[in-house]
Formats: C-alpha cells, sequence, structure tokens
C-alpha cells in the first residue's frame, strides 16, 4: 500500500490521506521511498499558488479539485527497472508529502537524473532534477535535515539577492522584506547583508510580528527590524523597494499607500498569510508600481545562460556555505531541527505552519514512517 495526503484545492484546511495499493513498475522506471522531507511555510506557499504557478501539477491526484503538497527532502531508491538508479541510492528532490514517489528517469548522468514522465515535461527542469547524493559535493549525511529545510529556499534567497543586484535595487536605499522572520526572508537578508560596505548597498528593514520581534533582531542581518503596528517607524521619505514575503494584502496596502510614488519596486515572492493571496481586488488601484511576482527559475535560467550552469552552482555553493556558519553556529542557533515521525504529526505539522503558529527558529522535518 501506499500513502499520500491530499489537499482541497480551494480549502486548504480541507485535507485526508489516502492509501492506494502499490503498483508494478514498467521497463525505465524506479521507485523512490521518501524517506525524509521538510515543512515550511514554503509549502504553504506552494499551496496557495498551486493553481496559478502550476505546483499542484507536479504529482496530480486525478482529481481536479484536489492536489498533493510538494515537498523537497530525501529518496531511496527500493526498486528500479532503469540502469542509471540503483537499489539504495540516494536522492534529494522534489517529492509530494507521500511515502513513496515513482520516477521516469531521463537524461541521467553522475550527477542525478530528470523524471521525464509525461505529465512534467512542461514544468520547470529546476523541480524535476534528483541530484544523487554520492556526487552532490553540497551534501553532508549529517546535514540532511538544514539540506531539505533550507537549500530550496535559499536558493530562492540567493536568487532574489541577484536580482535585485542586477537591477541596481531599482536605484532605492533601503529594502522592506516582509515576514522577516521566516527562513526564505532571512535567507535573502544574509545575502543581501554581505553586500554591506559596498557603494550603494541599500539597508535592510524587517517587517515582522510583535512576537517574532525578538527573534528576527537576533539574525543580525538586518539593518533595523521593525513590528507590523510600528510601521509609522518607516522611513517614508527615502526611495525603498518592498519585498513581499507574507502575501498580506492589508501589509501590501499600507507600504503602497505609505511610500506612493517612492517605492521603486513591489515584489512578490511567497505567502505566509496565505488566506489573503486571493482577496479580491487585493492589488488593484494601489499607489506606486504593481506588484510583481518573482519567479526563481527566470533569473536561474537567466545566470545559466551567462554563467553557465557550473558557474551558477560554483556562486550558490559558496554563498550556502557561509549562510550554514550562522544557521548551525550562532548562539542561539539560527535553525532548530524538529523530527516528526507519522502521518499524525505530519498533519500537526502542516496545519500549524497554515494556521501561522509554528515557531520560526524551528524546522520540521517529517517522516511518514511511524
Amino acid at each position: 500500500m501506499t500513502l499520500r495526503l491530499t489537499i482541497d484545492r480551494h480549502d486548504l484546511h480541507r485535507i485526508r490521506w489516502e492509501e492506494a495499493p502499490a503498483r508494478a513498475l514498467a521497463d525505465g522506471e524506479a521507485r523512490l521511498r521518501i524517506v525524509r522531507v521538510a515543512l515550511t511555510a514554503n509549502n504553504i506557499t506552494y499551496a496557495a499558488f498551486g493553481d496559478a504557478m502550476h505546483y499542484w501539477d507536479f504529482f496530480p491526484t486525478g482529481d481536479t479539485a484536489t492536489g498533493c503538497l510538494p515537498v523537497w527532502g530525501f529518496g531511496e531508491a527500493v526498486e528500479s527497472r532503469h540502469e542509471a538508479v540503483k537499489v539504495g541510492e540516494r536522492f534529494y528532490g522534489y517529492f509530494p508529502l507521500a511515502d513513496e514517489l515513482i520516477v521516469q528517469p531521463a537524461r541521467a548522468n553522475a550527477g542525478g537524473f530528470i523524471d521525464g514522465a509525461e505529465h512534467r515535461r512542461a514544468l520547470h527542469t529546476i523541480y524535476n532534477h534528483y541530484a544523487r547524493c554520492s556526487a552532490d559535493p553540497g551534501y553532508r549525511a549529517e546535514r540532511e535535515a538544514e539540506q531539505a529545510l533550507l537549500r530550496p529556499l535559499f536558493t530562492t534567497s540567493f536568487l532574489i539577492d541577484d536580482f535585485l543586484a542586477d537591477n541596481d535595487a531599482f536605484g532605492a536605499a533601503q529594502l522592506l522584506l516582509s515576514s522577516a522572520s521566516s527562513k526564505t526572508a532571512y535567507g535573502t537578508a544574509f545575502c543581501l547583508a554581505r553586500r554591506r560596505g559596498q557603494a550603494g548597498a541599500p539597508r535592510v528593514v524587517g517587517l515582522t510580528s510583535q512576537a517574532n520581534l525578538g527573534f528576527t533582531r537576533t539574525l543580525g542581518c538586518y539593518d533595523e527590524v521593525i513590528a507590523y503596528d510600528n510601521l509609522a517607524a518607516l522611513d517614508r521619505t527615502t526611495r525603498a523597494v518592498y519585498v513581499d514575503f507574507s502575501g498580506s494584502a492589508s501589509l501590501r496596502r499600507a507600504i503602497h499607500e505609505g511610500f506612493g510614488d517612492r517605492l521603486a519596486y513591489s515584489c512578490s515572492v511567497g505567502g505566509t498569510h496565505w488566506d489573503e493571496l486571493a482577496a479580491k481586488g487585493a492589488s488593484r488601484e494601489l499607489p506606486g508600481p504593481k506588484p510583481t511576482l518573482f519567479f526563481a527559475p527566470a533569473q536561474a535560467s537567466k545566470r545559466i545562460e551567462q554563467w553557465g550552469a557550473a558557474g551558477l552552482q560554483q556562486r550558490l555553493a559558496e554563498a550556502w556555505m557561509a549562510f550554514m556558519q550562522p544557521v548551525t553556529s550562532a548562539q542561539p542557533p539560527w535553525l532548530r531541527v524538529v523530527e516528526h515521525h507519522g502521518p499524525q504529526a505530519a498533519e500537526a505539522v502542516y496545519r500549524a505552519l497554515l494556521d501561522g503558529t509554528a515557531a520560526p527558529q524551528d524546522g520540521h522535518i517529517v517522516s511518514l514512517a511511524a
């Protein structure tokens, strides 16, 4: 039997666990047992943008009313009818919140393979690649949890920083990051902070809830941290860019109305306030620039054309290794790994993330095996 979590696309609180008989492999397929995956606010964003950004298309349920939640983590080959995948090999990549995934390896090489399943061919390669852990220079068995939790988020963080630098921060002297305690936001702030001291480097201002104010200030990667209920403290005379990790329509409006023409660019990244994402008219008739969704694969593709895939990976790996220092070694560490086992525990984490009650310093790793 196989087990997976399915979600009502129109009501993310409505979920259920589904069991089905395991099917036999066809020639050219491999069965990966999903060993451990990360659950973060980023996965809630995947669900919230599931239709608009095709996240539901990766692991179809066969029912257009439901979807299977995509997560990042590790799988182990337990059966293979493809010569490029050996039983016992471990892979890092994009999985459903389930206990197994059947893949059709294509374009296989020493580093891994692409899932060549028909329904995934039109989807972006960055989500279809499975990295062979034995050949991944950034892989450390003892750091699997941190890799599952932060590597996909940090890749987005790295590309946001690169996008802003590529555009000279749109001429702004300050960058406003909402949901500043979230992992993608503080990863971005870390990358931005590495530019401190460079000519024209903008100040980085974190916006967060009163409850997360203390934690966010301890990170040290923001020049200033301001609570949502104290937006009057923002310097509205200085040209700014808003990087929206929260998706809060009311906060977005407050920023746009507060800065008006002094808002140089409005960048939408995630949705920790996922329930406001679909608010009708949320982005209509806002002063200043129209909010623009940041799509990390587009920036990655641009850099691959300019630097080559190896060049991008080299730059990303260098930033990742630097990021791991405060994440694991700071006092207190930026991340506290919390392990969970079994579907009930996984569901509890999902609901905490959905309701916004998860502690920002916690990183949740899930294994469906009890």
